[in-house]
């Protein structure tokens, strides 16, 4: 839903940068015709190249060490240590505000060090930061100082807090558009196995007899290392706004990023989106070890066990989104994620509801039981849903953010996800407080997910309207898009395209990484569903000029408004659907507007495109029945997913889109199809 029109792409310096990084994995710049038909290298190709690479064992690391720390210490306070001012039971909740803590005070900060520093400089000094932290903490593992370690968490939190803007700010830099939801996938992915095998190596090293305490301060020093290594190897990638003066304020520079982020109604809802999304996660992460022991009646191994699960799933459901996205950002997946998460949070509920009491079971006593199969199936697709979820969603924030303060508004994110983690505790304790069950809660959280989703995708009907166009690019048709490399990535432009059916629109929009606005015949919009989803789009009714001129001139006023904010405007000029499934003549009524764009300065190119193989399927066919059309007779009469596909040509100037030149192109690439 959304996609990154950066600036300083334009200049040449980037630009030879940008290809030099690539060039690993193209055989021609990206702008060259034919590109996106050449095979692309799936996501985790991108693990051996070395603009990719290194930084992802980098924030592996970063992460696997964070988890590592923070539940070896969690245990030794817990069962190794008698500490009066810190009671075992306070021993978490203290440990995870300490490292909370930084990315509320910090993160704006952060944020504007990363857009005003080449990224390469920022990765090596939060790794100089950690091995420094991890020093000192292995000082305060060896003599047991609780005291030190609980300052090094925090400072751990400061390092989490400067590498998180840097960590997203980086990948629009280096990976192209194709190549942006594969690789917020692996980071995903990477972070939650990182974060469960710190989690795991963590409490297995503490609880070592006589030498633990030594092995997890080794530990901790080796993974911060290893992350210095890596980070050395992180090329170039240059800072987007070098002359920025550092605000030192973190309210008002928060707030200035916010308000930002609003300026742009998409990537503001999916900060909250994101942030909601930690919201649900917290609430399940942190009532495993409850749920675990009170619900499901095994012992702490079994906690592992779930947790262990739900990493797992997330991961998955990270990786997943390039397959189902076709390697473009995808938001249309963000609605399948919100309905995985309500669904399994929900019949999570009913899983355990009647499940009898009994002792503590170890591992293998509790996946004995079938009925604790049902369980672990809904907490790993709900995980799933919740990484199909968020990719999607970062990715935008990514691609649409303005380059010159990408960071800072993924700094902003961070405190907003803080905050939501916060509100998240606060809100299952006082849920527990009344007399709610865990399982309650879990049904609660679900239910609640359900309405937030439901309030967001009104707010912004762009992730609904791609989720109905994802729907019908994999269930419906078998949809294949040919030269999307023509749709410019930023900028004006004009497409146009031959109308076959009444989801043409749709497949346009599935086929486009970026918002289209659609110029559609009126009638369309009487039809039943589809019309309330075009009025839902924001389409712009056309009539003839004749039979309705107050709507005719409002057409052409909106259209020039579209494409003076830069965006892409789509116009059918046959001016109808086709009855016989021929290309019909093309109307001049696009000239009109290329002519007006014209006289606002404005040069707009014309994108060439052909829907084939549509004629005959789903929702095409007309037919006359007293002199009056009626829609989709027999829509059923080719099957199931019928192969259909959309040919983008390569860009016309305005001064060459004449109709009959315009028509013949389109006519070359419907024989090409």
């Amino acid at each position: 839903m959304i996609r990154a029109l950066t600036r300083f792409e334009d200049t040449g310096i980037f630009l030879a940068e940008k290809i030099k990084m690539n060039q690993d994995h193209r055989a021609a710049a990206p702008s060259q015709a034919g590109a996106a038909d050449q095979p692309h290298p799936n996501q985790f190709a991108l693990l051996t190249q070395r603009r990719f690479a290194p930084f992802f064992w980098t924030q592996f690391a970063g992460a696997a060490n964070d988890n590592l720390f923070k539940f070896a210490l969690t245990v030794m306070v817990t069962y190794q240590l008698s500490v009066s001012w810190l009671p075992a039971s306070m021993a978490g909740l203290v440990i995870g505000a300490l490292f909370i803590l930084p990315f509320l005070l910090f993160s704006a900060t952060s944020g504007q060090l990363t857009d005003k520093w080449d990224k390469q400089r920022m990765f090596r000094l939060v790794k100089n930061l950690e091995t420094g932290i991890m020093l000192l903490a292995a000082w305060g593992f060896w003599q047991g100082q609780v005291l030190l370690l609980l300052a090094c968490v925090f400072f751990m939190g400061l390092h989490s807090t400067l590498f998180g803007p840097v960590k997203f700010a980086y990948l629009p830099q280096v990976l192209d558009e194709r190549e942006l939801t594969g690789g917020n996938g692996m980071v995903e992915m990477g972070t939650f196995v990182a974060i469960l095998l710190g989690n795991m190596a963590g409490g297995l090293l503490v609880a070592v007899p006589e030498v633990g305490h030594l092995q997890v301060a080794l530990a901790c020093v080796a993974l911060a290392l290893v992350g210095r290594a890596c980070a050395q190897l992180i090329p170039h990638a240059p800072a987007t706004d070098p002359d920025l003066v550092i605000n030192w304020n973190p309210l008002t520079e928060t707030w200035r990023n916010l308000q930002l982020a609003r300026q742009q109604p998409v990537v503001f809802r999916s900060l909250l989106g994101i942030s909601w999304m930690w919201f649900f996660g917290a609430v399940f992460l942190s009532q495993f070890p409850s749920f675990a022991k009170d619900v499901l009646h095994g012992n702490e191994h079994v906690a592992s066990l779930l947790l262990a699960v739900f990493s797992v799933g997330i991961g998955t459901g990270s990786l997943l989104c390039e397959m189902l996205s076709r390697r473009q950002v995808e938001i249309g997946l963000v609605p399948l994620g919100a309905i995985g998460m309500s669904l399994f949070s929900i019949d999570l509920f009913f899983a355990v509801r009647h499940l009898p009491a009994s002792g503590l079971m170890d591992v293998a006593a509790f996946v004995a039981r079938p009925a604790h199969w049902r369980v672990m199936a809904d907490l790993a697709l709900l995980a799933l849903s919740a990484g199909i979820y968020s990719v999607p969603m970062y990715a935008l924030i990514q691609m649409r953010s303005q380059p010159t303060h990408r960071a800072r508004i993924i700094a902003a994110n961070n405190i907003l996800n803080a905050l939501f983690m916060i509100a998240s505790s606060v809100l299952a304790g006082a849920l527990l407080a009344v007399g709610c069950s865990i399982a309650q809660v879990f049904l609660f959280t679900g239910i609640a997910n359900a309405v937030v989703a439901l309030y967001v995708f009104l707010l912004v009907p762009e992730y609904l309207l791609r989720f109905v166009a994802w729907v019908v690019t994999h269930f419906i048709y078998r949809f294949k898009v040919r030269g999307a490399v023509h749709i410019p990535a930023e900028g004006p432009a004009l497409l146009v395209c031959n109308h076959v059916s009444f989801v043409d629109a749709l497949l346009l929009m599935a086929a486009s990484p970026r918002p289209i606005h659609f110029i559609m015949d009126h009638r369309i919009f009487q039809t039943p569903v589809l019309g309330a989803l075009f009025r839902l789009a924001k389409a712009i009714p056309i009539a003839p000029q004749k039979e309705d001129p107050a709507t005719y001139e409002e057409a052409f006023r909106q259209a020039s408004q579209v494409l003076r904010e830069g965006d892409l405007l789509a116009i059918f000029p046959e001016g109808g659907i086709t009855r016989d499934g021929q290309l019909q003549a093309f109307k001049p009524g696009f000239v009109k507007i290329l002519d007006q764009a014209r006289a606002d300065g404005l040069e707009v190119p014309v994108v060439p495109m052909a829907l084939t193989n549509l004629w005959g399927s789903y929702f095409s066919r007309i037919e006359q029945r007293g002199g009056k059309p009626v829609a989709m007779v027999r829509p059923w009469r080719r099957g199931w997913l019928n192969r259909v596909g959309l040919n983008v040509g390569p860009v016309l100037t305005a001064s060459r889109a004449e109709p009959e030149h315009l028509r013949d192109q389109v006519a070359g690439l419907l024989k090409a199809g």
